[in-house]
């Protein structure tokens, strides 16, 4: 071996080591890269605003980013007094009475002959599959214990407020931060990347930026259209905590698949206290509506870079939850649009080669670089 290749095979090792050392340290501080993530989220959303006034109304940048960050907690401080003491005071109602002693009620009544008393359709199948109270009792115990688990490893804001508030904080400052000035941290990125990729990078920075906002957009409207559909129907059926229950449904939609699961639990509880024999048309309408938002007003909303399909957003939260947490399963929608826009534009175009002809990418290069690096002047 020469010395030429011997440099060459140490150069390897080093940068073999250095690598695994380097994705060590992005595991150590995973929980701060996500923070870091939904601090950008926040940005984005403060500058979807901004983006207007500066281009339509040609104000000034820093005004713009003033009134569209006052804006927004302006119409969450109207929001809040016209509807926060409903909420609250249904809420309280729901955690200390109803919803207790709807799931006493529901596994009280969990037996073969009150089921088949009340729905009579189910007599044929618990005769042939030989249901009977003890595997019903089985049943229950073990979603119970599954329940259990998924709140305490998936759920811990609801016995971590603390650190749920400390993490509220850290995101909204990062964001205040990156809101400041955010043309210096995207040129630090640039600078990041080598000289002859920094205007991929630009491009794919673009289609990040534009994935987001069409994220944002798409799921503000699928929350609102779930929550006041939720509400309606339940109202329809005579719940008297509809409101709290509706906006309970709309936010919990923010968690694609398994949103609605969580939504359910204390709707059925409540419609077992005081409409047990519309239990059945609450389950349709918490997944009805779940349906209408997921399969007609996302798809029609959702631009084609945003359409991804249904498996690959769910793969999305079984993967990005098991490795990041609550965290990872709510944010996993923006995070696996984030790694496609990364793989295709990575991947696909520049590894392989799959690049469709574009006569104008220089010049939507050049348009992106002047928005996000205006001149200083």
């Amino acid at each position: 071996m020469n010395v030429g290749q011997g440099n060459t095979s140490l150069r390897t090792v080093v940068a073999s080591i250095i690598i695994v050392l380097g994705l060590i340290f992005l595991w150590q501080i995973r929980g701060t890269l996500m923070l870091m993530f939904a601090a950008s989220i926040l940005v984005i959303l403060f500058t979807m605003p901004v983006r207007v006034l500066v281009s339509r109304f040609d104000m000034n940048r820093a005004l713009a980013i003033l009134l569209s960050v006052i804006g927004f907690f302006a119409v969450i401080v109207l929001i809040a007094l016209s509807i926060l003491p409903t909420i609250v005071t249904q809420f309280t109602v729901l955690a200390t009475d109803v919803v207790p002693r709807g799931v006493e009620r529901a596994v009280d009544g969990l037996n073969s002959e009150t089921l088949v008393e009340q729905y009579p359709f189910l007599e044929g199948i618990i005769t042939d599959f030989e249901i009977n109270d003890e595997l019903i009792n089985q049943i229950i115990s073990q979603v119970s214990g599954a329940l259990s688990s998924l709140g305490g490893s998936v759920l811990p804001v609801v016995g971590g407020v603390a650190n749920t508030i400390l993490s509220a904080l850290i995101i909204f400052f990062l964001s205040m931060y990156l809101l400041a000035e955010p043309e210096l941290y995207i040129r630090g990125i640039i600078r990041l990347t080598p000289t002859w990729y920094r205007d991929r990078m630009k491009t794919i920075l673009r289609r990040i930026g534009e994935t987001l906002r069409a994220w944002l957009s798409v799921t503000g409207v699928s929350m609102i259209v779930v929550g006041l559909g939720t509400g309606i129907g339940l109202a329809a059926l005579g719940i008297r905590e509809w409101v709290a229950l509706g906006v309970l449904a709309g936010v919990l939609s923010f968690i694609p698949n398994f949103g609605p699961i969580v939504a359910l639990i204390p709707s059925v509880a409540v419609a077992i206290v005081q409409a047990p024999e519309n239990v059945i048309w609450t389950v349709v309408i918490i997944y009805g509506v779940s349906f209408v938002q997921s399969q007609v007003v996302s798809p029609v909303l959702a631009s084609e870079r945003m359409n991804m399909p249904a498996i690959l957003i769910l793969l999305g939260q079984i993967i990005f939850g098991f490795f990041f947490g609550f965290m990872g399963l709510m944010l996993a929608v923006p995070l696996t649009a984030c790694v496609s826009v990364l793989v295709d534009e990575i991947y696909v175009k520049d590894i392989l080669g799959d690049r469709p002809k574009d006569k104008n990418i220089d010049d939507e290069e050049d348009e992106y670089e002047e928005e996000l690096l205006p001149d200083p002047s």
